[in-house]
């Protein structure tokens, strides 16, 4: 094998970024390149899941951008996660961490390669790729985790430490992936753009269920398998659908995955003529489109929720066993924290009975959404006829142009005033929220992340 192989063959150059090799690139070229254009700085990231946390690690790729306008990036990511990434501008490739990507990593080389999961299958992939400056996670020969620079220590004690993470920490999910490589945080937002076939699949399924008039809510009831204290009761589910449905004069629909099929059921069945359900059989990226159809989503600590933050549609957060400070709805909702001894906690399986969210009161929960629905989602009433939040705007949810790296400021001139939660209120509104908290010796789960699991 020669030591280096040819780039210029026949009029073609193979060191293009829009060469393919095994079939004509997109610009048909024949007889050689007409547009070349160099790879520039070639980025690895690796962020395999959960879904949530692969969605809330976008806005890195402004960042990236910004320091390396030319550049290629490929991301390493679980299939079920994929779909999220799959339209978005800023990534070039997205590989599944399977045995073709094993091989490739054996090959390609990196300028740069970004590990901002804490699992060995990601950290493995960090060891083994070759790139000449590695950032994040790795693992070490003794199969354990370990930093890659030090500016990564903060967000691996995150994981270690639940003081720090329950009590300590104020940090945003995004501000620590950005502290963890080095970057200065500047409240970038999420990347997520519509893909054409899902998007006019929602708007289909929106005009057939005659979804034209009054605020659109969506309620998303689903806790995931994570953790235990994420579920709010079916009955609540019902009793604020029909209360949107005839206080705002809202059509309220239904949202979900395959768990809650039967949870969806009981609160349609509860809430009679007060929801659609829109079924929970959809694809993720059909999901995705329904939720930007909405004016406003409640939603507790889930995909579901990060999915309606990254197309700006204003969200009523629910909390319990979870960290609240460590969502950054970037002044387009509110969060509403249970205030139990023993939250938040992150266990798999509750040893008390899942009491976290039975500790919201139902009226602070209709108030927030009226407040989204009034200052945020759109107007008022039953009888105006609204658009689709999708013709808001032919534009996606936010300027897909980085800011130059030059007018980012230090991420603490960034963050929001902090205050500490009032003793006597469930109402956290983007506030620090601490308390003394009661540990007990139930399991928890495996912590992904940065000490979320997965």
């Amino acid at each position: 094998m020669p030591d280096a192989l040819p780039t210029h063959f026949s009029g073609y150059r193979n060191d293009c970024r829009h060469f393919n090799g095994e079939k004509p690139c997109r610009f048909k070229c024949e007889g050689g390149c007409q547009h070349f254009e160099p790879f520039g700085t070639r980025i690895l990231i690796i962020k395999l899941g959960a879904t949530g946390d692969v969605l809330r690690t976008t806005p890195i790729l402004r960042a990236l951008k910004a320091r390396y306008p030319q550049s290629h990036v490929t991301w390493i990511v679980e299939p079920i996660s994929a779909p999220l990434l799959k339209a978005n501008p800023f990534i070039d490739r997205i590989w599944a961490p399977s045995f073709e990507t094993l091989a490739r990593l054996q090959v390609e080389e990196f300028d740069l390669m970004l590990c901002l999961d804490k699992v060995e299958a990601a950290t493995s992939l960090a060891m083994l790729s070759k790139a000449k400056e590695k950032r994040g996670f790795g693992l070490t020969p003794l199969g354990t985790l370990s930093i890659l620079n030090p500016e990564a220590e903060f967000a691996l004690r995150m994981g270690t430490s639940d003081h720090l993470k329950f009590h300590e920490n104020d940090k945003a999910y995004q501000h620590i992936v950005f502290e963890a490589v080095g970057f200065p945080y500047g409240r970038e937002p999420y990347i997520l753009e519509l893909e054409t076939e899902a998007e006019n699949w929602a708007k289909s399924f929106y005009a057939l269920h005659g979804v034209t008039k009054g605020p659109i809510v969506g309620l998303n009831t689903g806790a995931g398998t994570g953790f235990a204290g994420k579920a709010w009761r079916v009955e609540k589910w019902a009793a604020l659908a029909r209360r949107a449905q005839s206080e705002l004069g809202a059509q309220v629909v239904l949202l979900g995955g395959p768990q809650e099929r039967e949870r969806n059921a009981e609160i349609a069945a509860r809430a009679a003529d007060a929801v659609i359900d829109s079924g929970t059989n959809n694809s993720l990226s059909q999901f995705v489109a329904l939720v930007d159809g909405c004016d406003a989503v409640v939603t507790g600590d889930t995909t579901g929720m990060h999915v309606a933050i990254a197309r700006e549609v204003p969200v009523v957060a629910l909390f319990g066993s979870t960290c609240a400070q460590e969502i950054e709805l970037y002044g387009r909702g509110e969060k509403i924290v249970a205030n139990v001894e023993c939250a938040p906690c992150y266990l798999k399986k509750c040893p008390i009975g899942e009491i976290c969210l039975d500790d919201l009161r139902f009226e602070d929960v209709f108030g927030a959404l009226v407040r989204q629905i009034r200052g945020g989602g759109g107007g008022g009433g039953g009888s105006e006829t609204w658009n689709l939040p999708w013709h808001r705007s032919t534009n996606p949810p936010s300027s897909l142009l980085p800011p130059p790296s030059s007018l980012l400021p230090p991420p603490s001139s960034l963050l929001p005033p902090h205050a500490r939660l009032d003793h006597h209120s469930h109402l956290q509104r983007g506030r620090k929220h601490r308390r003394t908290a009661r540990r007990n010796s139930a399991p928890r789960a495996r912590r992904a992340g940065f000490g979320r699991g997965r």
